[in-house]
């Protein structure tokens, strides 16, 4: 099922926002991470593969500063045409497959929905930890395995979602403790002959 080809997140940028389901999901998803984490004024924050910031606008007004990085140009345009005037938001482009590290200190990193498009995973965990100050915290989002039902044209998924188990042990082996989990959001899609399905993304939740 894995479609190795990159997807063009430049091309769909523009439009990536008048889609209400992706809305919804992102709210849900920073909705609980809000909830489960309680930023506050005081930690500095990264939203890694940030997009149009959905997550990231969201998070904003709670936290010191917020970077939102992500290997879209057009992503980041979007987002930038969003904060002009806000002084505790900045935007950083990176590229992992081109070789680019994930560079600065923050006591909050979150992601949504990109683990997916990351070929490894364990790796990205890894680095994610080398980038939380001692006592930050990690909180990535993902679909539960599925079938690939999930996103129609699969051009750039590597993974059809993940077994919860599975990211909980790359958490662990990066170093994480009071590793936990919670269902962020269900997604509900109406799937070509098969009907409508249920599709639950989890967030994953670790202390450094």
């Amino acid at each position: 099922m894995k479609h190795e080809e990159r997807k063009d997140f430049d091309k769909e940028a523009a439009q990536w926002d008048a889609n209400p389901g992706r809305v919804k999901l992102a709210h849900d998803v920073a909705d609980a991470i809000i909830r489960e984490v309680s930023p506050t004024r005081e930690i500095d924050a990264l939203d890694f593969g940030c997009g149009t910031g959905l997550v990231t606008l969201r998070l904003q007004p709670l936290v010191r500063t917020i970077t939102g990085m992500d290997s879209s140009e057009g992503m980041l345009a979007v987002l930038g045409s969003k904060v002009h005037g806000l002084v505790n938001m900045r935007t950083q482009f990176l590229d992992l497959e081109k070789g680019g590290k994930v560079e600065g200190r923050y006591h909050l990193i979150v992601s949504s929905m990109t683990l997916h498009h990351v070929p490894d995973p364990a790796g990205l965990i890894a680095q994610l930890s080398g980038a939380l100050l001692p006592g930050g915290t990690l909180a990535v989002a993902d679909l539960d395995s599925e079938d690939g039902s999930f996103h129609g044209d699969n051009t750039g998924v590597l993974h059809p979602g993940f077994d919860r188990a599975r990211i909980r042990g790359l958490f662990e082996q990066a170093g994480f403790t009071a590793v936990r989990e919670v269902t962020a959001a269900v997604v509900i899609k109406e799937i070509e002959k098969k009907g409508t399905r249920e599709f639950p993304v989890f967030l994953l939740i670790g202390k450094k």
